[in-house]
């Protein structure tokens, strides 16, 4: 433990970069704090939905230590990542990939933006189709841009233009699963789709997961 005029402070006291950036985001939920916001800023109401297993007091402290780091800031009535900490997005593909390839099974529950993140991370690129889609989750609205089969966007926010389709529901989970759980949730009302329906399917098959292990 280091020592700052006179209190503690949690660091690893080194000039390794990589302790530094441990000092910044190494704390337990800092992490998934900072995952809940790379789809845009959002209030400290919704990060505590987000995240139901972290207590309001822990949750205060990790936003109050990543703004003091630099990694976030406030925006408006909430937080948002700074120039810095949307660098992180490589460290998060990569622990994404490095996860899914885990000896052992995940359990628990997965937050919207973390099945829509999936998304973003295992979208692989195939020519010749264009859509805008809209996805709403309780009050949050997303949109999602593809262009000749490129992923443009995928963030917090409803689109500009008029979407080709309209994905609803509260569990997103199916679209993580293929598109045969995608077919089974919108037969049993889990999720709605109106608009184009071939283009939330073709979102769902254009996304290359690595194997789990």
């Amino acid at each position: 433990m280091n020592f700052e005029q006179g209190g503690p402070v949690r660091t690893y006291g080194e000039a390794c970069p990589v302790a530094h950036a441990l000092d910044a985001v190494g704390d337990r939920w800092s992490l998934l704090v900072v995952r809940e916001l790379r789809l845009g800023p959002r209030r400290y109401s919704d990060l505590a939905a987000a995240l139901p297993g972290i207590g309001p007091s822990v949750l205060s402290q990790r936003l109050r230590d990543l703004v003091d780091a630099g990694v976030l800031e406030q925006r408006g009535t909430g937080y948002g990542l700074t120039a810095w900490g949307v660098g992180l997005e490589p460290v998060f593909r990569a622990l994404a990939a490095w996860g899914m390839a885990s000896p052992t099974p995940r359990t628990g529950p997965i937050s919207t933006d973390s099945v829509l993140l999936g998304l973003r991370t295992f979208f692989a690129r195939t020519p010749g189709w264009d859509a805008v889609v809209e996805i709403r989750a309780g009050r949050e609205v997303y949109r999602v841009v593809v262009v000749d089969g490129e992923l443009r966007e995928l963030s917090r926010g409803a689109p500009a233009q008029v979407p080709d389709a309209v994905l609803t529901g509260d569990d997103l989970t199916a679209l993580a699963a293929g598109t045969d759980a995608l077919d089974h949730a919108v037969a049993s009302g889990t999720l709605t789709v109106t608009g184009d329906a071939a283009a939330v399917r073709r979102l769902v098959t254009s996304t290359a997961r690595p194997p789990s292990q």
